[in-house]
């Protein structure tokens, strides 16, 4: 269990360095530039959730509560909103980026908020509720950074976008969902 909250600290602190070490970061760019410190950013994230991945996978299977017959249907469901958030903010800017603002933290909300609804041990507590806390955290700032005028809102381009987004959401959910959870995962989220 000390692997996964080590590589959830380590993962979840590199990208809240803006948040709460905005400092650092420029100081870190100034020195590295801007790509050697995407390099720098982009190793330990990748060495960071691999620890993540690890830990998860040792960590021992400690049931803590045993989510009601039917919770995997609604965590399916939810992912599927979350899927086409993903599509949308990848895309340019449609109604669903214009309304969610940032409709990548949300995913990652939805994702953590649908996964804790079916995952009863204590491993996956730990991990989805790291995420939806991290995801808070972002939405936040975010807000933050928005009023003082750190950001600007992304411009609406078309409708068009959101279809493109649901479509190709729709698409990923389906793949996800049907193969590559069991196949990346272990577990095929219709068949518990």
């Amino acid at each position: 269990m000390l692997l996964l909250i080590v590589g959830l600290i380590l993962f979840l602190g590199l990208h809240l360095i803006r948040t709460f070490a905005p400092g650092f970061r420029a100081a870190m760019v100034a020195r590295l530039g801007v790509v050697g410190w995407k390099v720098l950013h982009g190793v330990c994230a990748v060495m960071s959730v691999s620890l993540v991945a690890y830990g998860y996978h040792v960590a021992p299977v400690i049931n803590v509560w045993f989510p009601p017959l039917g919770m995997n249907h609604l965590t399916v469901t939810l992912m599927l909103l979350a899927t086409i958030c993903i599509m949308a903010g990848l895309l340019p800017a449609g109604q669903i980026v214009a309304k969610t603002k940032h409709p990548m933290v949300l995913a990652i909300k939805i994702w953590a908020l649908s996964h804790l609804l079916s995952n009863g041990d204590l491993r996956s507590i730990i991990l989805f509720a790291a995420f939806l806390a991290w995801g808070v955290i972002l939405r936040i700032s975010y807000k933050r950074r928005d009023r003082a005028g750190e950001t600007a809102p992304r411009a609406f381009v078309s409708v068009k976008y959101d279809l493109y987004a649901v479509i190709l959401g729709v698409a990923v959910w389906a793949a996800i969902t049907f193969k590559l959870h069991e196949i990346l995962i272990g577990v095929a989220p219709l068949s518990m």
